[in-house]
């Protein structure tokens, strides 16, 4: 059963009864507009958008009772995001039992955080186990509830299966069901209005095409953004013999990934089982300062509130530290304040007045979903129970 693209035949799928096939004599979308033709399929079960962990995991859990579904990615393989748009020494933040996925653990023998590669083995077996065949290379188009029959018309275009340079196909599915597992971090965001952005000559780049700090070794290289991806990809850059720099606008906070042996993220999701936020974020803070020291003095000012009240209001992640802050007290990452203009060739001016050249300049400015997209014409209200175990409520206007 592929996890990739190699030998899959997107032309059937067990699931799925075509409905219409487009081309034809009779067809007018298929004409003489050179328009590729059209096919319309109906889906039993639903579509599901997305064959990462969530997209793999909600299949797995509808195949178990006995539902199937239809996945969809838009990628030659399952967990692109991790397999191709991480760097390769990358770890999970949170030890495994955080991060299986149902009715599956980790098999024996992976560490406590496994690497990235061992993840995306995990996801591979996963698609196997249960027998998850997604339909790759479908990249969703549109996706809008039709009320007048009450059923979701997604929009599928498809790229010739062989590379053989054939018209990609547009199918269309009919489904009652439609579920978005593409995730919150689909597509890299980039800072917009940084003057003299466009003139800088040197490599830029953003923390999604990151691979390995060797490729930096003595060079001077700069890291927009401290969150977990800007903090360890100074780290790696640090490591690999990189002259780090990282540039820190907001406050933040920094927790160790670890309290006297015991994960942060585990001790927190057990405390706030029975105490309130508050109480939470100060016994997380309290040993924070014991075991990392006052940050403020490295250049890391914490905010006024707690790193849970923090993540409540904001959806802003504490960092969890893996290294980064030792290398930041013995100034072996240098911490710069927000950019204020590039000067052209690869000079970075900062806000404090001082310039600088770097050889490089990587953005760790985060991602962002792209269902707006493609999502049409909704009111979606998703209700879910987060990892901090909070009520979360998200509403979409598409």
């Amino acid at each position: 059963m592929p996890t990739s693209r190699e030998g899959h035949e997107p032309d059937h799928h067990p699931t799925t009864t075509i409905l219409h096939r487009g081309g034809g004599a009779g067809d007018a979308s298929a004409g003489d507009s050179g328009a590729p033709p059209t096919r319309q399929v109906w889906v039993p079960g639903p579509v599901i958008v997305g064959a990462g962990p969530s997209g793999l995991a909600t299949a797995a859990c509808l195949k178990a009772r006995g539902v199937p579904s239809l996945v969809l990615e838009k990628d030659p393989c399952v967990a692109a995001s991790w397999r191709h748009r991480t760097y390769e020494r990358l770890r999970l933040h949170l030890p495994r039992c955080f991060c299986e996925l149902p009715l599956a653990p980790f098999p024996p023998g992976t560490p406590p955080y496994p690497t990235r590669d061992q993840f995306v083995a995990y996801l591979d077996g996963y698609a196997r186990a249960f027998g998850i065949e997604p339909r790759l290379g479908a990249r969703v188009r549109s996706a809008a509830y039709d009320a007048a029959i009450g059923f979701w018309r997604v929009t599928v275009d498809e790229d010739d299966a062989e590379g053989g340079g054939a018209a990609a196909t547009t199918t269309e599915f009919v489904s009652r069901w439609l579920v978005v597992a593409t995730g919150e971090n689909a597509e890299p965001a980039w800072p917009e209005g940084v003057e003299g952005m466009d003139g800088y000559r040197g490599v830029a780049m953003h923390t999604s095409s990151y691979k390995k700090g060797d490729e930096f070794r003595g060079k001077n290289v700069l890291v927009v953004g401290c969150g977990n991806s800007g903090m360890e990809v100074s780290l790696d850059l640090c490591n690999n013999g990189a002259r780090a720099s990282m540039v820190v606008r907001d406050k933040l906070h920094v927790l160790p990934r670890e309290i006297l042996g015991i994960s942060t993220f585990g001790l927190s999701v057990f405390l706030l089982r029975w105490l309130p936020i508050k109480r939470v974020d100060s016994l997380l803070l309290f040993f924070s300062r014991l075991i990392l020291g006052d940050t403020e003095k490295y250049g890391l000012p914490r905010p006024k509130i707690g790193p849970f009240q923090v993540k409540s209001s904001t959806g802003k992640t504490p960092v969890l530290d893996i290294g980064a802050l030792r290398k930041i007290k013995c100034g072996e990452i240098k911490v710069v304040p927000a950019i204020n203009r590039f000067t052209g060739n690869n000079g970075v001016e900062f806000t404090d007045g001082h310039r600088e050249d770097f050889d490089a300049v990587i953005f760790a400015t985060g991602y962002k979903s792209n269902v707006p997209s493609w999502l049409k014409s909704c009111i979606i209200a998703c209700e879910y129970v987060n990892k901090y175990g909070q009520l979360d409520i998200h509403t979409y206007n598409c």
